[in-house]
């Protein structure tokens, strides 16, 4: 599968490129961005995290805001950040244009609905297809993590808990934390999935984080969230998730923020603690 190269910055000692690509899994031409710090190359291969973004965003919201790429060279972290949903003229997509539906919000689900399930194929996207792609074209090792902010947070959350060993820890930033229970997430799942709300749970975090009984299911988690998050109570829901982690002992830090609110200024106060997190469970801290 080929990749074709469209922007490359050098950026502390390291690279940040983007690139598209021919997604087979989505039936549409995609783009992808990543940061490879100076320690790839040369027959050294790094670990990498996967950033997941939210609604209405693309790969650069997180390359361009987050801060990260001192840390991550630092600690030698390659990041990758996917696209939110497939696009094209021929992508369906809400009709009404509405943010929270269709292109620019593929909630990364496996759509079963027509005329959604063609393209909006976004978890097989991130957890096969492009990662398959990006071990073949860099100097990327095995050792994977991933995070995400708000509908990312959700993907992170939800890949980390059906795919166990799949990711050494998982964080989020003010992740959909009970999807099946709030608008943005009813919406969604109704739409990509159909009416039948039974389906909706293998794709919701606070579900999923129920069945995680057993330590080999439990992946290492941190998520962060701000007080003062307009969309804390009636989207995002992440008592939910602290209920259903204290009910199967699951190994989550659960830190609420006084007057943090749902942007990228909370995002880069406390990406450093992420990239550390994920650095220690890496065995690179």
């Amino acid at each position: 599968m080929g990749i074709e190269n469209s922007s490359s910055n050098k950026v502390f000692g390291g690279w940040h490129k983007q690139y598209t690509h021919r997604s087979d899994v989505l039936g549409c031409d995609m783009r992808f961005a990543i940061f490879l710090p100076r320690q790839a190359g040369t027959g050294n291969r790094v670990p990498v995290m996967y950033w997941l973004s939210g609604l209405t965003c693309t790969d650069e919201n997180f390359m361009q805001k987050a801060a990260a790429f001192r840390t991550a060279s630092e600690l030698g972290i390659a990041i990758v950040a996917p696209d939110t949903s497939p696009r094209g003229d021929h992508v369906p997509d809400d009709p009404d244009e509405a943010y929270d539906f269709g292109k620019g919000a593929g909630f990364y689900v496996n759509a079963t609905q027509d005329p959604w399930a063609r393209n909006y194929r976004m978890y097989d996207y991130i957890t096969k297809e492009l990662p398959a792609l990006v071990r073949d074209h860099f100097p990327i090792s095995d050792d994977t993590v991933i995070s995400g902010h708000s509908m990312g947070g959700h993907g992170a959350l939800m890949m980390a808990l059906r795919n166990p060993g799949m990711f050494k820890s998982v964080t989020a930033f003010a992740p959909i934390a009970n999807p099946i229970n709030c608008p943005w997430g009813q919406k969604a799942l109704g739409n990509y999935l159909g009416t039948d709300k039974s389906n909706w749970k293998a794709w919701d975090s606070s579900e999923l984080m129920k069945l995680a009984i057993s330590k080999d299911s439990q992946t290492p988690a941190l998520v962060d969230q701000g007080d003062a998050d307009g969309f804390l109570t009636e989207q995002l829901k992440p008592d939910t998730l602290f209920a259903a982690a204290s009910q199967v002992n699951y190994p989550l830090n659960l830190r609420m923020h006084e007057g943090y609110d749902h942007s990228y200024y909370f995002i880069t106060s406390f990406i450093q603690d992420h990239l550390r997190f994920h650095a220690w469970h890496l065995g690179i801290a």
